[in-house]
């Protein structure tokens, strides 16, 4: 008797023992999610958004500078350039940039920063931006402080929380590119170039993340900014679509708003942002977005007017998004056309 009852402990304290190892490995976001503030969002801005970037024109010396900057945050925060790169650049020729339609763009570049995957090196997440804007017209410089502004720092933020996370021992089991995408003013040239000559096979690429004019409010959301527009989640992938309304849920609590989502939405913004050229490519891709206000494309675009609060937590929404996807057993499947 005395036997069985000692078998029987041993094998009650090896199913609690079990158990409590289960738990200390599941890894909970939520104090990566919280290092994604308000005031290192608005730090960047600051500087992304400031004359001396002179409106951040595609291929501009502006633009340039603010490419450094991009740089040297990554660099700061010790997250390297991709795994088979030679830098931070990916360089785009004006004769690519001027093909369509000829603006007289100069050479400019795409800046790509890269967190290698633990167990699934060779699938990537995308999470994209596009860090250009119009420059300065009549003397006047276009800052662009939301468009696109807010989801060019919304990237840095991201990437430092994944960099803390991975310092800690829990980096992503899938490897994260941040995609700093050159051209979008000028008909998404930058993500076109980069869907044409991808560093890792798009074959290989699991899903988009992009972040277009995250920093405020539109007409439709003048009682509450608690809100993001999620555009595309489920045109692909049902996966894609469960994985963004899990994350809200479980950390964001953001009202998401499918309006423009709808495909006879006469604006077409599915169409209008770099995610598309993933998207076209059968990746699975989604767009946040917090609609269109009063000073989109003018002079007035400014950080004074950025809600950095709800700034913030559209930025932790992303990251919650991009966690699940980066961390998940299964890359999302693709089960609808996109269509």
């Amino acid at each position: 008797m005395k036997k069985i009852i000692l078998i029987s402990t041993l094998f009650l304290l090896s199913i609690s023992c079990s158990s409590q190892v289960g738990k200390v490995n599941r890894v909970d976001p939520a104090e990566y999610i919280n290092t994604i503030t308000a005031v290192d969002l608005k730090k960047h801005l600051l500087v992304i958004a400031s004359d001396e970037m002179e409106g951040r024109q595609t291929g501009s010396s502006g633009q340039k500078k603010a490419g450094d900057y991009l740089i040297n945050q990554y660099k700061t925060n010790t997250v390297p350039f991709p795994k088979g790169a030679t830098d931070y650049y990916q360089r785009i020729p004006a004769s690519f940039l001027n093909a369509i339609r000829n603006d007289n763009l100069s050479d400019s570049e795409n800046i790509w920063a890269f967190i290698e995957g633990s167990e699934k090196p060779d699938e990537i997440v995308v999470i994209s931006a596009h860090y250009d804007h119009i420059g300065v017209i009549n003397g006047e410089v276009y800052n662009g402080a939301d468009d696109d502004g807010s989801g060019t720092v919304a990237l840095l933020e991201i990437a430092q929380a994944f960099e803390t996370a991975k310092k800690e021992g829990n980096g992503p089991k899938r490897s994260i590119l941040f995609l700093h995408v050159t051209g979008e003013e000028h008909g998404l040239l930058g993500s076109s170039y980069y869907s044409q000559n991808p560093l890792f096979p798009l074959a290989n690429t699991v899903a988009d993340i992009n972040i277009d004019m995250i920093g405020r409010h539109d007409q439709f959301h003048n009682d509450s900014s608690n809100y993001v527009y999620l555009i595309g989640s489920d045109y692909l992938s049902s996966d894609l679509h469960n994985i963004c309304e899990a994350a809200n849920t479980n950390y964001s609590k953001l009202f998401l708003d499918y309006k423009y989502n709808d495909r006879n939405d006469p604006n077409r913004f599915y169409y209008r942002s770099d995610h598309y050229n993933f998207a076209k490519n059968g990746i699975p891709s989604v767009f946040l977005f917090s609609g269109v206000h009063a000073d989109y494309h003018k002079a007035t675009d400014e950080v004074d007017k950025i809600e950095f609060d709800v700034l913030a937590k559209r930025t932790q929404f992303a990251f919650a998004i991009a966690w699940e996807l980066a961390n998940r057993e299964n890359r999302p499947v693709v089960d609808k056309s996109g269509n």
